[in-house]
């Protein structure tokens, strides 16, 4: 890997859109030697608004003049999925190292050569899965690694949502668009999920499932069902539907040991609730950061700066979460 020839990383965030409003952008300029020195959105007018609001330099409205600015050192990616591949291509090619949004790409295809051209140039490829790095995510990693339910034998995901008319509606919704994000709410959130699994107990090996659209509201998918088999020997499954009632909405992922069991959301709450074997409940309760990508991005920026310890999440492993959402979804695409 090449070496970072630089002692501060100076961002150049293509795509200021909502995600970077409070999650992501904003914390690049709190992280000690990190800072946001430019911004593109295809429009003007909401470029200049967005650099002026959160007090940035430079703006642009085409991501070339961005990615070869010489202020800029290190390029964000927070553009829809379908931009992922070709905007990477560009930045290496000035040189620069990648911070890409999530899901990685529209496809599995798409992140390997994502992965192929970072590694040509021997520049690193990271990925916005930043529940590797939050408090209540590390924690039941921490109760897995001490043993607290023993041996782990399956885990299992519950994503219950209700349909969002007014949102399916709306024709900037590029989130189930399948051109454009390579599926819908699945690729969208599910793949939070699923990279965490991955973090939790390694790479799947085996992975099946069923997707379908049962509203007829859009073209992705709206419902999937899916089988894992962990390397390591753990089994996992899992139910994300996007078309649910009110009063059957779910966030969960449950994780039995042969001596007890986790239970916590994934989007909807920071509790992690353990249970043991003839023992009382145990709740843990966490706070998050300000802006929630903040532990990530100071990752990649110690680890550019090498200032100790290395990112979480590569474009390697952001690669397995789009096979296994493909291996899913395969009946439907």
């Amino acid at each position: 890997m090449k070496r970072f020839n630089s002692s501060n990383v100076r961002w150049g965030v293509i795509g200021a859109g909502s995600v970077c409003e409070k999650k992501s952008a904003p914390a690049m300029n709190k992280v000690t030697d990190s800072s946001v020195v430019a911004v593109m959105r295809r429009n003007a007018e909401k470029a200049k608004d967005y650099a002026e609001r959160h007090g940035i330099p430079k703006w642009y409205a085409d991501a070339d003049e961005l990615i070869n600015d010489p202020e800029v050192n290190a390029v964000y990616i927070a553009t829809p999925p379908n931009s992922h591949l070709e905007l990477t291509k560009k930045a290496v090619e000035a040189g620069k190292p990648v911070y890409v949004e999530k899901p990685m790409a529209r496809n599995h295809a798409e992140c390997l050569e994502m992965i192929k051209v970072c590694e040509d140039a021997g520049l690193p490829l990271y990925v916005a899965y930043y529940r590797r790095t939050l408090p209540n995510f590390l924690k039941v990693k921490s109760l897995i690694e001490e043993g607290a339910i023993g041996d782990p034998r399956y885990v299992h995901i519950t994503i219950n949502q209700s349909k969002h008319p007014d949102v399916i509606k709306d024709e900037s919704n590029w989130r189930i668009d399948p051109e454009v994000a390579g599926g819908g709410y699945f690729y969208d959130l599910g793949s939070h999920q699923l990279d965490y699994l991955d973090f939790l107990f390694g790479p799947m090996k085996e992975v099946n499932g069923v997707a379908a659209n049962q509203s007829g509201d859009y073209p992705a998918e709206d419902i999937v069902l899916g089988n894992i088999t962990f390397e390591n020997g753990v089994l996992g499954s899992g139910n994300w539907c996007f078309t649910t009632g009110e009063t059957s909405q779910k966030d969960e992922i449950v994780i039995i040991g042969n001596k007890g069991e986790i239970r916590f959301p994934c989007f909807w709450g920071t509790s992690v609730t353990l249970k043991k074997d003839g023992k009382p409940d145990e709740v843990f309760e966490f706070e998050m950061p300000e802006n929630i990508q903040f532990y990530l991005i100071q990752s990649i920026v110690n680890e550019l700066l090498e200032k100790g310890g290395n990112c979480p999440s590569t474009g390697v492993s952001a690669a397995r979460t789009n096979w296994a959402m493909e291996q899913m979804t395969k009946n439907f695409n």
